[in-house]
């Protein structure tokens, strides 16, 4: 078994799609509208579907309210090859960094928190000690 793909239910679909194709740099690798629903599957991720896991963007025509976060979800994590000059990139591009880059809480692996536009937390971690 492997993980397939996670899902998260975003509020502006076009602004979502840009954060983690444009600014993450992640592949649109599909997008299906259900009319009779009234909602739109976007699947973006860093290898094609099938090969890795896949992020489904849920977007449902009719919703005014933001979502709440919940407290039972806590956050997906990318991996890259430097924190600091990934949050200065980021940083740059106007994206909310929660958690500066650093040390992680009692250890030595440097993690990062930035947040997506519906307030996601992803974790930035670099290489493993």
């Amino acid at each position: 078994m492997q993980i397939d793909h996670q899902m998260m239910r975003v509020k502006d679909l076009e602004k979502s799609v840009d954060f983690y194709t444009r600014i993450l740099r992640m592949k649109l690798l599909r997008q299906t509208e259900y009319p009779d629903g009234k909602f739109t599957n976007t699947f973006v991720g860093y290898q094609p579907e099938g090969e890795g896991t896949s992020l489904e963007l849920t977007y449902n025509w009719d919703q005014e309210e933001d979502y709440e976060m919940g407290q039972g979800w806590g956050h997906m994590a990318l991996m890259v090859e430097d924190v600091y000059a990934t949050c200065d990139t980021l940083a740059e591009e106007g994206v909310t960094i929660s958690r500066p880059a650093g040390p992680m809480k009692h250890g030595t692996r440097v993690i990062a928190f930035i947040e997506d536009p519906d307030g996601h937390k992803i974790e930035l971690v670099g290489p493993r000690d």
